[in-house]
């Protein structure tokens, strides 16, 4: 059953739908539901479907693009695999031209593993879509990768024949909480929201991962279990995971390693400096491969200009690996440590970057959905502000996010706190907007003395569940 993915659903039966041939690149970090997604939407009715395979030379690829025509016409002629790419797809074009569906859907699942060293797989595909394709109204071709770097740079960003040839491209995220909660109700799990939370600060919303949770544990448990015992998914995923994706992972991992020891974010130069990379196009090109992937992100802050854009590392589970998993001791190593000052802090930390990753559903929550606006964050002078929405309505949101077990209260050293915040943010940045301070909590605020003089909006975890329209 596919769970969620509304969006992608309607732009793929959009572009199913379309009066000419489309060219469909579909990517995204390994795990998260991509050749799922499309088996699903175009209910595995292909007319051509193959899977490029891992870690095996050109004619290996061509005896498995061979195999896989003679499945979709057994009647072939042919009983020896083609000697090129390019041979390999005249014989895919006689198949779908014997063909007499409307609309042909052709899947290349895996794509960068079938462009091996010097075969002449990516000339030959650019000629199949430039010669014969394209020029006809009804071709669906489908590609996707996990391969990132592969993706973005030889076929998204294509300086050659398929530059520009790409019709839609769309970028396949994690799950958001209400795709998480929907799709644990699917396997019958009853965990309240606080433990969704949990689960998804630790792994994100990855639904493989998702998929080893045990509905018969607590959110601790199945982290304690899946990250932490001997035989846990996790606790492997951290290298595959990377260097499935990237060329010379080294380099992609020495800038997430970096980046998880600074919660605030880290500009590109003090990334070099760290990690000793080059200050050349070839550390842009891997920040930009991580933030396309997902892995980071990119923000300024309140007032400055883009070229003192900040990083900072939001994928969950690489966060949550670094940090735990890497130095694990045993397989109650979670559970024991809940209450330690090293969990309160990731936790504090992590809860933030859920928020972040769910500004959309913040923005419903405030009623400005409509209204236009710009994220940031702000730094002055012994202050801090993570979450700054600045709206077009004329006020800014400064935006405070508290993971705690209860409702949250205010103390009167917090209160001072959050006073000389919106001072000093007055101050810095000269705005004459109206500040609106906004608290967002798991379970919400006390109502005292000082959340009633001191906030404007208190929002808890709840509406980082709404399901918003064509999510």
């Amino acid at each position: 059953m596919l769970i969620g993915r509304k969006k992608e659903q309607e732009q793929l039966t959009q572009l199913y739908r379309s009066a000419q041939s489309e060219f469909i690149a579909l990517y995204g970090r390994r795990r998260v539901g991509k050749t799922f997604l499309i088996r699903e939407v175009f209910n595995s009715s292909f007319d051509f479907y193959v899977t490029g395979m891992a870690n095996v030379n050109t004619k290996q690829q061509l005896l498995n693009f061979h195999l896989a025509l003679k499945k979709y016409d057994p009647a072939a002629k042919e009983h020896v695999p083609a000697d090129n790419w390019l041979m390999a797809f005249q014989r895919l074009i006689a198949l779908l031209e014997a063909k007499k569906s409307a609309r042909k859907v052709l899947f290349l699942d895996e794509l960068p593993w079938l462009d091996t060293a010097q075969s002449g797989f990516m000339p030959a595909l650019e000629h199949f879509w430039n010669s014969w394709a394209s020029s006809r109204t009804d071709i669906v071709l489908v590609v996707c990768g996990s391969a990132a770097s592969w993706m973005i740079n030889k076929l998204i960003h294509n300086k050659g024949g398929l530059h520009n040839r790409v019709t839609r491209r769309i970028k396949l995220d994690p799950f958001s909480l209400a795709e998480c909660e929907a799709f644990l109700q699917n396997r019958n799990a009853v965990f309240d929201r606080y433990q969704i939370v949990q689960l998804y600060m630790a792994m994100g919303g990855i639904p493989f991962y998702l998929n080893q949770v045990d509905p018969g544990l607590s959110a601790a448990q199945n982290i304690d279990r899946i990250c932490f015992s001997e035989n846990g998914l996790l606790v492997t995923e951290f290298d595959d995971l990377y260097r499935s994706l990237f060329n010379k992972a080294e380099k992609h991992i020495l800038v997430i390693e970096a980046l998880s020891k600074k919660a605030k974010g880290l500009t590109r130069d003090e990334i070099i400096t760290l990690t000793k990379l080059s200050n050349a196009g070839s550390t842009t090109r891997i920040l930009k491969e991580l933030e396309e992937s997902g892995f980071i992100r990119r923000y300024h802050s309140f007032g400055k200009k883009e070229r003192n854009s900040l990083y900072q590392l939001s994928d969950f589970y690489s966060l949550f690996y670094l940090r735990f998993i890497v130095n694990r001791r045993d397989e109650n190593n979670w559970i024991n440590g809940l209450d330690d000052p090293k969990h309160r802090a990731w936790s504090g930390y992590a809860f933030e970057q859920v928020c972040l990753a769910h500004i959309k559903e913040i923005k419903q929550a405030l009623g400005i959905s409509g209204v236009q606006t710009s994220v940031s964050s702000w730094t002055g002078e012994g202050a801090q502000i993570d979450l700054v929405i600045d709206r077009k309505d004329q006020v800014i949101n400064l935006c405070e996010m508290k993971f705690f077990i209860n409702d949250f209260s205010i103390t009167k050293k917090y209160a001072e706190e959050l006073r000389n915040k919106l001072t000093a943010f007055r101050a810095a940045t000269s705005t004459r907007k109206t500040l609106f301070l906004t608290l967002i909590t798991t379970y919400g605020l006390t109502r005292n003395a000082y959340a009633g003089s001191l906030v404007q909006n208190d929002l808890n975890m709840e509406v980082l569940f709404h399901d918003l329209p064509n999510q």
